[in-house]
């Protein structure tokens, strides 16, 4: 990988019989020796998983808090967040009832 002297990156580009590196942010042109250019593209292994939640199993993954149900007046819910609007906005956050199961939301 080469830089140009501005900061840009070079990329290689084949004009004729010659591989010539191109600056990205400039344009500046420099000739290369090489006749082969290897591209390696790598991903990141993602460390965090995304979970799927069954309706029909428990979420006893979530975290629980202190929250009254509205249904049957249990003091204990599961929650969890979500971005409902553009990100701008505050997220919503949802709760599910240890008890009854009924679920609801709170908005900030």
């Amino acid at each position: 990988m080469e830089f140009c002297s501005c900061g840009g990156l070079m990329l290689p580009k084949k004009s004729g019989s010659k591989v010539v590196l191109v600056c990205r942010k400039c344009g500046k042109k420099k000739t290369s020796k090489e006749k082969k250019f290897k591209m390696k593209v790598s991903s990141e292994k993602v460390k965090s998983k995304i979970i799927v939640l069954d309706k029909k199993k428990k979420i006893e993954i979530l975290p629980k808090t202190d929250a009254a149900c509205p249904k049957c007046e249990n003091k204990e819910a599961f929650w969890w967040m979500q971005q409902m609007r553009a990100a701008d906005e505050a997220p919503t956050r949802f709760y599910r009832c240890t008890k009854c199961e009924h679920v609801w939301r709170e908005y900030e």
